[in-house]
């Protein structure tokens, strides 16, 4: 329990940072507090869902919590901008040209928008993480 703390607060230490950068200002001056025990999920592809935090993830700059069920299988993509995102439970697995990353809790990867690469969840815990956009959320497949 006190690990899970940890990592929530290092997340929410670091969307207030990351949305002071990116020019969230009008969220910066608001306390924003979310527990994903608590959080409502949507799915949003087979295998995958987010709860809303801060922003749209359809039309904004977001902060979510995004789940990934074991096994989840995004196959190769891009976003349109930039994803950052910290993982409280299981493992974020990436994959891209110069190689493979398990991402555990209390890990932080940054995806820069247009860049190409593999996402899924861990085979018997799958993901739970933070996730935040410097604009709306796609998934663009690869060709």
């Amino acid at each position: 329990m006190k690990r899970l703390v940890l990592i929530l607060g290092m997340a929410a230490a670091l969307a207030w940072s990351m949305g002071r950068v990116h020019g969230q200002q009008a969220q910066a001056s608001k306390v924003v507090f979310a527990s994903p025990d608590q959080a409502k999920f949507t799915e949003v592809g087979k295998g995958s869902s987010m709860a809303p935090i801060w922003g749209d993830s359809n039309m904004e700059a977001h902060a979510t919590f995004t789940k990934f069920e074991p096994g989840f299988d995004a196959g190769m993509h891009t976003h349109t901008n930039d994803v950052w995102l910290v993982v409280i439970k299981g493992a974020y697995l990436y994959k891209d040209d110069a190689g493979e990353k398990r991402v555990g809790p209390g890990d932080f990867i940054r995806v820069p928008g247009g860049h190409k690469h593999w996402s899924g969840g861990d085979k018997k815990e799958g993901a739970l993480f933070y996730e935040e956009g410097s604009g709306k959320f796609d998934l663009i497949p690869a060709k």
